[in-house]
């Protein structure tokens, strides 16, 4: 008589915080290299330099000539070759090719880094309770941000030279808030010291609100070029505040003039508050928490400043970009060890 063999039973649940924890670090640390991959991509002026969204084919870059031709063909069709970049050679093509073929690589290695383990962890029962909504909400924040990616391309591939400015802040703010949780999520995984109830908490809610609208309006700035608007610092156009400084509603995020002013300004205050809210958390005991908020911060001012005054050169608009999002995470840490109780 056959023997119908036995289900192999379901492996013990032993939950592994930590090493989850370990995972979701990492995680973030591949976003960070995005979003620093990122702003090199704009700044080179690289992001349409790939037409199309292909998710498998795109994973390999052009092999041999023929392949390389149909790339800048396709790239010939769009406003910005006509409109700015006409008679590029395919040696200047291939350089800003490059930066967009990593930029999207990194993005598929993303996905992989995070879904495979996950997936791993969950059939091993490895979760620890309660976490499992939180790592899929993050599952599917990641899958909606390369939806967010070509949104973003596709808006500058006909009539204008660039992606829209909104859809570009957009792109970055995701990718930020998947990096803000997964450190946020593998921080209460580590969680260990017991909390003290005299941890300043009121700053983390006005503080990451006002980080959130400077993070935006510097998207804009690097969306609409309005770098370039000014290359002066503290003035612009020989006075603290311009002339000709429009601010209607659609003004405040559509004329570069304004919103690089507005940037430039929020910047004094962002700064100023997270100076403030180290030092009591200096007071209170954070340490190496306080320290970190306080260094990027006015390490991001400087970069700020010098960005400016550079006229927007390349390797300081990277680390701009690059200390902003490391400001993100220490308001993160920092956040983190204000809240709990």
């Amino acid at each position: 008589m056959a023997t119908i063999a036995a289900s192999a039973p379901l492996p013990r649940a032993v939950a592994r915080p930590r090493a989850i924890a370990a995972w979701l670090l990492g995680v973030a640390a591949l976003v960070f290299a995005m979003v620093v991959v990122g702003g090199i991509t704009r700044l080179t002026e690289s992001g349409l330099s790939i037409t199309r969204w292909d998710v498998v084919s795109g994973t390999l870059p052009p092999i041999g000539e023929a392949e390389w031709v149909a790339q800048f063909e396709a790239y010939k069709t769009s406003s910005q070759y006509q409109l700015m970049n006409r008679g590029m050679t395919m040696a200047e093509f291939q350089g800003i090719f490059f930066w967009e073929y990593v930029h999207r690589l990194l993005g598929r290695l993303i996905g992989l880094a995070y879904a495979l383990p996950l997936l791993w962890f969950w059939t091993r029962r490895a979760i620890p309770e309660g976490y499992k909504p939180r790592l899929l909400a993050l599952l599917m924040l990641g899958a909606l941000q390369g939806t967010i990616g070509w949104w973003m391309v596709s808006s500058g591939l006909v009539g204008r030279t660039e992606v829209a400015h909104e859809r570009l802040a957009v792109h970055l703010f995701t990718a930020l808030t998947i990096m803000a949780g997964c450190i946020w999520t593998a921080l209460d995984l580590l969680q260990s010291e017991a909390p003290t109830a005299q941890r300043p908490s009121r700053w983390v809610i006005p503080f990451a609100i006002l980080l959130a609208v400077q993070i935006i309006w510097g998207a804009f700035v690097a969306g609409m070029r309005a770098g370039y608007a000014s290359d002066t610092w503290p003035l612009m156009f020989g006075r603290l505040v311009p002339e000709g400084l429009v601010t209607t509603a659609g003004d405040l995020i559509n004329a570069p003039i304004t919103v690089h002013f507005l940037h430039r300004s929020l910047a004094y205050v962002v700064a100023a508050s997270a100076l403030y809210i180290a030092l009591r958390l200096w007071r209170a005991g954070a340490g190496v928490r306080a320290l970190a908020l306080g260094g990027a911060v006015l390490a991001q001012f400087a970069l700020g400043v010098a960005t400016v005054l550079s006229g927007v050169a390349i390797p300081l608009g990277v680390a701009h970009q690059a200390t902003g999002a490391l400001l993100v995470a220490a308001t993160v840490w920092a956040a983190h060890w204000s809240v709990q109780r």
